[in-house]
């Protein structure tokens, strides 16, 4: 290799090593933000692994782990465990289907209301319950018809927790049931159904606002007139000629605080004889 070849090539990588160095140091927050993103990126591969343990600990061969683990994916939010956790709404602890069903609820994902809408039939009082309210809270209107269905059932807590959670989804077609419901024979029950029609409305649409047009201003001069404002007033004329600005002034000032009353100055006038 000859000589000049060899004094290019060194050239070439001098000027290399030369720019970054100088882009680096002109502009610092390039290598922060590579750092940022890289703790960012690590960060939440460790939370998606995190997220992929606790959903393995729900086939668990020990049920005090499994409900800790749902537990844990419900202080979470873990969107990405809702199918996790509702196929594991078929366990046979009933302890940790009513677990299940409340952390499903938590987490709000209408992914999971096929899931609660089966666990309406549970054999267990306590997950019925807690799936009707659930359902609730996730608010889809596709578990309406499931609930109407519970509406009936013999548990007095799920029939109450089901008429609430009517209530809360709104959906007018459940008013029929809300009506056979005031005649309950559980007195909790008729007051529920009571508030699920008002909240629904009774179909009659939206409650009309109190004030269709309220008014911008709850008092209806915010501002002070001016004194052109008090000239129209007086039929275009203020009723004191007066040239001079610091009288127009105080003669105006008290008309800004009573703005309904008229204020007429009587000007006294001493002739004073020497």
């Amino acid at each position: 290799m000859s000589p000049v070849t060899v004094f290019f090539r060194t050239l070439l990588k001098s000027s290399a090593i030369f720019i970054g160095t100088a882009t680096i140091f002109l502009n610092p927050a390039l290598e922060c933000r590579s750092t940022t993103h890289a703790g960012v990126g690590a960060q939440q591969a460790g939370s998606e692994a995190a997220v992929d343990g606790l959903i393995a600990l729900l086939k668990d061969t020990d049920a005090g782990v499994r409900r800790a683990a749902v537990n844990a994916l419900a202080e979470l939010n873990s969107r990405r465990a809702v199918p996790a956790l509702a196929a594991a709404i078929k366990d046979g602890d009933p302890e940790l289907r009513a677990v299940i069903v409340t952390a499903l609820g938590e987490i709000g994902d209408s992914r999971a209301v096929p899931a609660l809408r089966d666990a309406l039939k549970d054999e267990s009082v306590t997950t019925r319950a807690r799936a009707a309210t659930s359902l609730g809270e996730i608010g889809d209107r596709e578990a309406v018809d499931a609930l109407i269905g519970a509406a009936k059932d013999k548990s007095p807590d799920v029939r109450k927790r089901v008429i609430t959670s009517l209530g809360e989804i709104g959906d007018e077609r459940a008013i029929e049931t809300l009506t056979q419901a005031l005649k309950d024979e559980d007195a909790s029950i008729r007051r529920s159904a009571a508030m699920a029609i008002a909240e629904i409305g009774g179909g009659s649409g939206p409650h009309p606002h109190p004030h269709p047009h309220p008014h911008p201003h709850p008092h209806p001069h915010p501002h002070p007139p001016s004194p052109h404002a008090l000239d129209r007033s007086f039929g275009g004329a203020s009723p004191w000629p007066n040239p001079s600005p610091r009288l127009n002034f105080a003669l105006i000032g008290p008309m800004r605080i009573h703005t309904q009353v008229r204020v007429h100055p009587v000007v006294r006038v001493h002739t004073v004889v020497r």
